[in-house]
């Protein structure tokens, strides 16, 4: 494909049912899926540009009509496709619900979830265009939400279809229901208000979650397990007011000392995580997930390379691959005090602030390390200043592993047809998500299928997607759907 640094139109005509009125008879293989796909590169890449160029910050309350319009357009998208839909607000943003209904009336049916709100972005650090001004180049879409998350939806959108014209019938092997929130990147305040209020509304047999990454372009590899999120925020006050160094240096409490100093003795020498308690939940990683997260081709320098992390750190004891996806973790992620911007005033300040997360692993429940960490802050903090700490227990997120069950080896099956051979390995996602929360409140099992690569910078400057990714996950989810609907029902109803 030839790379392009112009801005990609807007036009979406496209047509499946003229595919499936012609082609029905043909083999409906890998390699058709993808000659359908390839002849589409184009629209879906305009499809794509459109969606992008809508910037759906449910953080930024000035940008809620651009949410609300985002939700418009994937609800149009999805009604080309015979999908019955309905907007429903959320707070201040608006989710999309739609239904596809299979051939067979005993047919399971999949919840497919992701989220259409965007990270805020900071233009100024944008090299390869500006945030909601998306382009093509070497094979990559480049704008905000490209890859996280509507690129994965986008592959949902061309899975159905290519799952069409495989199938020579509009109707699915299984039913669809798509969920699709705008308040991810928020945390997902009302999603669990939504799911609780309405359960048999999203009532389904499988979830499959679009909104994680992929290993390597090539080297597919399963997403099995997710880690869970708590997030705290820190506030340290020191004089009443902001004072002249000059005047009061070496006798006045320095909120910026004390700071550092508490969020340095978070970590231990050897990487592991200061709070007490805080491993007497952890599971560790049992031998069999060890062996998978070894099968897959990892090497600290091409990581670092492919992250553009400059080293590797992190908790003794474990390999790249544990750390990152079996093992807790906590980062700071923002530090505020004194003049950061302008010109300095040689002050001490009277405040100082940070913000940190931790991302947790099965065991380890949101309640109980929000209390870890405010033993941790109440027993760290010296005498002479204040301080707020903020734990988002309501926010929190808890970790999820996936059953090793008929579900997952559909998802294999499908895997293996689109790359068109065995997939790596299997993996995890350092991040986290309401995967838990559909997986508790539905009672079904959670898949995680994923279009995302570490090298789409995500939430970061110059988000991309690799276009080809996009596409064979599409091939996958056109086959998954297959798969799915293949299995056997359930004696009571529900697997």
């Amino acid at each position: 494909m030839s790379s392009t640094t112009t801005p990609v139109s807007t036009d979406t005509d496209t047509d499946t049912a003229a595919y499936i009125a012609t082609d029905a008879g043909n083999d409906s293989g890998t390699e058709r899926l993808d000659a359908f796909l390839r002849e589409n590169y184009d629209t879906i890449l305009e499809q794509l540009s459109a969606w992008v160029r809508i910037p759906s910050i449910a953080a930024q309350p000035e940008h809620a009509v651009d949410v609300a319009r985002s939700a418009h357009w994937l609800a149009g998208a999805l009604r080309e496709l015979g999908v019955s839909m309905e907007l429903i607000e959320t707070g201040d943003a608006v989710a999309v619900f739609g239904e596809l209904k299979a051939a067979s009336a005993d047919a399971p049916t999949v919840l497919i979830y992701s989220h259409h709100d965007v990270r805020h972005a900071k233009p100024e650090e944008w090299v390869e265009t500006s945030p909601f001004e998306p382009v093509l180049r070497d094979g990559r879409l480049y704008g905000r939400g490209a890859s996280d998350a509507k690129g994965q939806i986008m592959a949902h959108l061309w899975g159905l279809r290519a799952h069409q014209l495989a199938t020579g019938s509009e109707a699915p092997a299984v039913n669809l229901k798509f969920l699709i929130e705008g308040e991810e990147e928020m945390g997902s305040p009302h999603f669990e208000e939504l799911l609780a209020e309405q359960p048999d509304r999203f009532a389904c047999d499988v979830i499959v979650f679009s909104d994680t990454l992929q290993w390597k372009e090539g080297q597919p590899a399963l997403v099995t397990s997710m880690r869970g999120m708590v997030s705290a925020t820190l506030s340290i006050s020191g004089p009443k007011r902001d004072v002249h160094s000059g005047a009061v240096s070496g006798l006045s409490p320095n909120p910026i000392h004390v700071l550092v100093d508490v969020l340095s003795r978070l970590h231990e020498e050897d990487g592991r995580i200061a709070l007490p308690g805080f491993y007497d939940d952890v599971e560790e990683i049992t031998e069999e997930r060890a062996e998978e997260l070894a099968a897959l081709t990892f090497d600290d320098e091409t990581w670092i390379e492919r992250t553009e992390t400059r080293s590797i750190s992190g908790e003794e004891g474990y390999t790249s691959t544990e750390r990152l996806w079996a093992r807790p973790s906590l980062e700071v992620l923002s530090v505020l005090a004194g003049d950061p911007e302008g010109i300095p005033r040689a002050v001490i300040p009277s405040q100082a602030k940070a913000e940190f997360n931790i991302r947790t692993v099965p065991g380890q429940r949101v309640a109980a390390v929000a209390e870890q960490i405010r033993a941790y802050f109440a027993e760290a903090m010296p005498d002479g200043v204040d301080y707020t700490l903020e734990v988002a227990e309501e926010s929190g997120q808890e970790p999820y592993v996936t059953p090793d069950g008929e579900e997952l080896q559909a998802l294999e099956r499908a895997a293996t047809r689109s790359h068109g051979g065995p997939v790596s390995g299997r993996m995890g996602n350092a991040g986290g998500g309401p995967a838990e929360l559909l997986g508790r409140v539905l009672e079904a099992p959670v898949i995680f299928v994923g279009t995302g690569l570490p090298e789409d910078h995500w939430h970061a400057s110059d988000e991309s997607i690799e276009v080809d990714m996009l596409l064979r996950s599409a091939v996958t989810i056109a086959h998954l759907w297959s798969e799915l609907g293949e299995l056997p029902p359930a004696e009571d109803g529900a697997r």
